[in-house]
């Protein structure tokens, strides 16, 4: 015999007494569900036929394999093997079909007498239906405070999310403008929405959404001068942040207050989520002690990112953060969740609290805020700092000149195909150092990028390498754009 689990879904949960799996001793597939429903006998009807067969509307996997593609119902089992259910589920039930009330049965007393106008009571129908939320649930929701920190990729899914649910209270940091390049993924704003404050316009949505949900604004950067006392007044922070200073900055003063921080990155194709809560488990020290060089991990400005990917990690971090309000279900403490579009995977690591963390360790040397932008090496690292440059216009007149310079456009070949300068050398920014042989009978060299920070870097580059006439193009292609040419694209 091998021990076996059976992974029990949540809409057979009731009839297996509410659990998530079950540990049964078997040879097979066939013999583990047998021993399953002689435990739990309400769950044969759901699972079987009358003469024994397995229904055609229940699918069983042996750990990721799907027992059709077996022997079925003889599939033998290893130990440690993993047998789940997937029964197929409808998008929705009537009430009286929930699995945890009889039909025609009363409602509890208390969601009779529940603090609901009728109009709420309607709204938030779907949760008042789900034993683990309920109304108490509904009203935890609707004394919670929440703050988002960042209402871009990440925050604007998860505020929507957030609101419609019914916390109470929503803070909002932020101080940049509506862009039109953020609306290939921040559901948040429309295009009517371009050039306003984020802030404005996110505020406007959220409470035609759910006017039940008071939003507050937090204009301005969060900084070490600022963070405790903002964050103090909220019960779950949700981190939406682009940049290292201010995660690092987040996740420092949620543990000095005791706050949990629900985290979400994005890059590309892929993202992560987890809670991090140094109360009961590690935080983001504890698996991300340094920041990496500023110029190591570029920004989904320079790297792209796909539309939805934010979408499904701020819908991840709405979940979680739903969950610690209401207190249901496993929080994703201690758990790293990895996420891939492009092969529509999810993988889970586990995360340890680090014994020598320097803010949530027993020998804890950090004790309050610090200067996160020279934490995390953006001050020095300003590759702008100390770089010959020239302007658009400057470069304009240049140009039409007798003895024009080279340009060097130092972006990744995808950026090219949305907009070029007739006659630059296309070299990005890390093959240049193989390929500066192509620079050597250059008098004069021109670098840009799109906005002038991967080009400043190539700059420096190229004079440490002994080249001397260089400078870097201030603004990138943008600015070229913006004041000289507007016929080439901006992004």
């Amino acid at each position: 015999m091998a021990r076996t689990t059976v992974k029990i879904p949540t809409p057979l949960r009731t009839f297996a007494g509410g659990s998530r799996e079950v540990s049964v001793e078997a040879e097979t597939v066939g013999a583990a569900l047998r021993h399953l429903t002689e435990a739990h006998p309400e769950l044969r009807r759901h699972l079987l036929t009358p003469d024994g067969r397995l229904r055609n509307f229940v699918s069983i996997y042996l750990n990721e394999v799907d027992v059709r593609t077996l022997q079925r119902d003889e599939t033998r089992v290893a130990d440690g093997d993993v047998v789940s259910i997937v029964p197929a589920i409808a998008g929705g039930a009537p009430a009286e079909a929930h699995p945890g009330r009889r039909p025609g049965a009363p409602a509890p007393a208390e969601r009779v007498a529940a603090p609901f106008t009728p109009e709420e009571l309607r709204r938030y129908s779907r949760h008042l239906l789900l034993p683990e939320v309920g109304v108490s649930g509904q009203r935890a929701l609707r004394r919670s405070k929440v703050l988002l920190v960042g209402t871009g990729g990440l925050g604007a899914p998860a505020a929507l999310y957030l609101a419609a649910a019914g916390v109470g209270t929503l803070g909002l940091v932020d101080f940049d403008a509506v862009e039109l390049s953020n609306l290939q993924r921040q559901v948040l704003y429309a295009t009517d929405d371009v050039g306003r404050p984020k802030l404005e316009a996110a505020r406007e949505r959220l409470e035609r959404l759910n006017p039940g949900t008071t939003v507050v604004p937090h204009r301005g950067p969060l900084d070490s001068s600022n963070a405790l006392e903002i964050l103090a007044g909220y019960d779950v922070i949700v981190d939406g942040t682009d940049n290292f200073p201010t995660r690092y900055l987040v996740n420092d003063a949620s543990v000095l207050l005791g706050k949990p921080n629900v985290y979400g990155s994005i890059y590309r194709f892929e993202g992560q989520v987890s809670v991090f809560d140094a109360r009961r488990g590690p935080c983001y020290r504890c698996l991300y002690p340094e920041p990496p060089p500023p110029d190591l991990v570029p920004s989904c400005a320079e790297a792209g990112v796909l539309g939805v990917l934010p979408g499904v990690v701020g819908a991840l971090q709405a979940t979680e953060t739903i969950k610690l309000l209401v207190g249901v279900g496993e929080p994703l403490i201690g758990r790293l969740l990895l996420y891939d579009a492009s092969s529509m995977t999810f993988r889970q690591l586990r995360l340890d609290k680090n014994p020598e963390c320097v803010l949530c360790s027993p020998h804890a040397t950090q004790h309050g805020l610090i200067d996160y932008p020279a934490f995390c090496g953006v001050r020095e690292a300003d590759p702008r700092a100390g770089i010959p440059s020239v302007t658009p216009e400057a470069l304009k007149a240049e140009l039409a000149g007798a003895e024009p310079p080279v340009l060097v456009d130092v972006r990744e070949p995808q950026e090219l195909q949305i907009s070029h300068l007739d006659g630059a050398l296309a070299i990005p920014k890390g093959e240049l150092p193989e390929r500066v042989d192509e620079l050597t009978r250059a008098r004069s060299i021109v670098v840009f990028c799109r906005s002038g920070g991967r080009s400043a870097e190539a700059v420096r580059t190229l004079l440490d390498l002994g080249f001397q006439h260089v400078r870097n193009l201030q603004g990138g292609i943008n600015a070229w754009a913006k004041r000289v040419d507007p016929t080439v694209p901006i992004y």
